[in-house]
């Protein structure tokens, strides 16, 4: 596929196939979830590959000096599992018209609702190239769609202006302003929520010791003891956990300096534990899992002391991930999230967006009642 005399796109068969420095070059290092580290993780552990309905298909554009210029993450689903992004409904439409949904093309941080750049380019004008030639690809391979989840909302306009459809949903995250101590923090909300905090955090935090780890602290002992508390959780959310064994230590090895693992041990047993990974601005809680029924340790291993971490290191925000309104009343606030879908038949696309317009609206008031409904003191 060939947009100019100067660019020529291709796709390719895995990110870790591309070369670190020109992906990173234009991923940054503000999220860790679009590294060259994290997706050839995903890659080399077989969490993404042959028999897990993810296909890595990586698109790049190059430039005259042979160097990747534009890219995307891009996998051929056999499904919607592991995107959090709903469109199962969408699916089902299309099957019951007769119409084959899957594969499609999805666009993303795999297994990971966090906002990121999904668009990593040297310039933005190289943005309605890549996405035409994800067009021609789902064109000349007859896939029904191709969905962009989890975009920052500053390169929304970029999907916007190539007629990709908006759709947006709403997430928890706690915004750090300029607080100095989780006390701090505490001192914004309402007496009642305050009172309620300290009174969670006393009774997760007696009788445990908790620990918080990162790069070269994360020994193989600490990743076995997680993996028992993920795969607990992952049977029971999805039936099969998403990530092997393997990436956990892939992880650590590429990017043990970007994960901060907090562990709790009772009796100097590891009992539960919450990974997050460390961003330029952003921490981000990722998987949490216990072998123990302890009130409010979930609390306070995935959001209480995600502040206490983004506070000591002068993040901007937490995101939490995906759902869970439980976390309004310990201080995370409603945020939108966005995704852009393309759809190859005109009759769906049309159906598709009178749907999302009608969600739009709905969504629109929920987060203006969660709006009013947030801890903080009000005046």
């Amino acid at each position: 596929m060939s947009e100019s005399p100067t660019l020529t796109a291709r796709i390719a068969n895995a990110v870790g196939a591309l070369p670190a420095d020109e992906w990173d070059a234009l991923a940054g290092s503000d999220n860790p979830f679009i590294s060259h580290a994290f997706l050839s993780a995903m890659e080399d552990s077989g969490s993404v590959g042959p028999g897990t309905g993810w296909s890595a298909l990586p698109i790049v554009i190059e430039g005259d000096d042979g160097r990747i210029a534009a890219a995307l993450p891009a996998y051929l689903k056999e499904h919607s599992q592991g995107e959090y992004v709903f469109d199962h409904g969408w699916a089902d439409a299309w099957h019951r018209a007769g119409g084959q949904y899957y594969p499609k093309l999805q666009i993303a941080a795999p297994f990971t609702p966090a906002t990121g750049p999904r668009l990593l380019l040297r310039d933005e004008s190289l943005a309605r190239p890549l996405l035409r030639a994800v067009e021609l690809l789902c064109e000349q391979e007859g896939l029904s769609s191709a969905h962009a989840t989890f975009i920052e909302p500053d390169q929304l306009p970029l999907f916007e202006a190539a007629g990709w459809m908006p759709r947006n949903d709403i997430q928890f995250h706690w915004e750090n302003r300029g607080y100095s101590s989780f006390d701090d923090f505490l001192s914004a909300l309402s007496s009642r929520k305050r009172k309620a905090i300290r009174k969670e955090r006393t009774a997760a935090q007696a009788g445990v010791e908790i620990r918080a780890l990162s790069g070269d602290e994360i020994r193989p002992e600490h990743w076995d003891a997680f993996w028992m508390f993920y795969q607990d959780t992952g049977a029971r959310k999805w039936g099969t956990p998403y990530l092997t064994r393997q990436a956990f230590d892939l992880l650590g090895e590429r990017m043990g300096d970007r994960v901060l693992l907090m562990l709790a041990y009772i009796d100097g047993i590891a009992v539960a534990g919450a990974l997050n990974f460390i961003g330029g601005s952003a921490l981000y809680g990722r998987y949490w899992g216990a072998i123990v029924d302890k009130p409010f340790l979930h609390f306070e291993l995935c959001y209480y002391q995600a502040i206490d971490a983004a506070i000591a290191r002068g993040l901007a925000r937490v995101e939490a991930g995906a759902q869970g309104g439980h976390k309004l009343a310990r201080g995370y606030e409603p945020v939108r999230t966005w995704s852009a879908h393309w759809i190859a038949d005109p009759r769906f696309r049309e159906a598709v967006a009178d749907f999302l317009e009608r969600e739009r609206q709905g969504i629109a008031a929920d987060q203006l009642y969660l709006g009013e409904r947030t801890p903080f003191r009000k005046g």
